[in-house]
């Protein structure tokens, strides 16, 4: 008997991290299914803030493990990494967090 339950997608994962003096920062992790749930959940207990953007993870699960990002997604992983620079800030001020940027990218940065 076939199984109609309809199936989520596999979830998606990237990690990133970014060393002062490097010109980019580089893909650390990424994987799918659980390998996917597993960098979450790491981040999670890391207390590292986790950003969604399905269109920005499948560009960056084309990058090799340990390689730099491409250069058409430095602004908007600048954008990211000043989102969280302001998180940091405002958790230790008390202040509200910031929204998060919208990462979407128009297609002449694809």
């Amino acid at each position: 008997m076939a199984d109609d339950t309809p199936r989520r997608p596999l979830q998606q994962a990237v990690a990133l991290a970014y060393q002062e003096g490097a010109p980019a920062p580089k893909v650390v992790a990424k994987g799918r299914g659980l390998v996917a749930e597993q960098i979450i959940g790491v981040a999670r207990e890391a207390g590292v803030f986790i950003h969604e953007s399905k269109e920005l993870v499948s560009l960056l699960m084309d990058v090799d493990l340990d390689q730099q990002i491409p250069p058409t997604l430095y602004r908007t992983i600048a954008e990211l990494l000043a989102w969280l620079y302001h998180i940091e800030s405002a958790q230790k001020s008390g202040l509200p967090l910031p929204e998060a940027p919208d990462t979407s990218l128009p297609l002449t940065e694809i």
